[in-house]
């Protein structure tokens, strides 16, 4: 079986509900992030659903709680104590993946521009005698630049590839072999995570990752391989979910 790596955003929160950016910020799921969260996992995460816990190999999970959370909530039945818990929640054992909280997948640094829509932005901007603003070309002043953002994406995702899926394709005739790798984080990143997947520059026309805000959870694009292949990476088509 061909390897994926599965990308969850965070549930809704009040600034995403608003448009407001939001990185070091670190809000809470509103009541209805939380309820929608709970109806992705149940629809999506199980033996015989698109996300097989027995099949996980290892979860990356960004350092803000809103992500924390929702990983929470998906309920993969991790034997290990989630690492922000005092104890183990007593649920099902359903995987031997262990959970890491990395800093490669905590939120684009919007710097100077945190807390503020993307019209304030560029209303900012305009005033101050400056051009557009595109987040993939400029970056955030007072913040992360877009190469800073793709050599932390670089490096987990080759990682993922080496450490977790590259032994998969080792693993001649068994279908049984587990290596999906689950990434749980926010959207601008989520988003460049994609791009550098396939090797792509930073562009906003890429993908659209949905924000969660009208009270979904996006389970945006599952990325796997073309032929077999670990030097083929491929966004498979189709495999963006979101559950109402």
């Amino acid at each position: 079986m061909t390897p994926r790596c599965f990308i969850v955003r965070h549930g809704e929160t009040e600034w995403s509900l608003n448009g407001r950016h939001t990185s070091t910020t670190d809000l809470p799921l509103t009541a209805n992030g939380e309820k929608r969260v709970k109806a992705t996992g149940k629809a999506l995460v199980g033996d015989d659903r698109l996300i097989c816990p027995k099949k996980l190999v290892h979860v990356f999970v960004s350092p803000r709680t809103r992500a924390q959370r929702t990983l929470e909530l998906l309920e993969i039945g991790c034997r290990e104590r989630l690492p922000w818990v005092d104890q183990a929640v007593q649920t099902p054992i359903r995987t031997e993946a262990r959970v890491q909280i990395t800093e490669a997948i905590r939120e684009w640094d919007y710097g100077d521009y945190e807390g503020l829509t993307s019209k304030q932005i560029r209303e900012q901007r305009r005033q101050n005698g400056e051009g557009g603003w595109d987040i993939w070309e400029d970056g955030c002043p007072g913040g992360e630049s877009p190469q800073q953002v793709i050599d932390r994406l670089d490096a987990l995702i080759a990682e993922i590839r080496e450490k977790y899926h590259r032994p998969c394709f080792q693993e001649q005739g068994d279908d049984s072999s587990s290596g999906d790798v689950l990434v749980v984080a926010h959207g601008h990143i989520l988003r460049a995570f994609a791009m550098r997947w396939m090797g792509k520059p930073l562009t906003g026309t890429a993908l659209i990752l949905e924000a969660g805000g009208v009270g979904t959870l996006s389970l945006a694009n599952l990325f796997s391989y073309e032929h077999h292949s670990i030097d083929e990476p491929a966004i498979l088509l189709g495999g963006a979910f979101v559950v109402e």
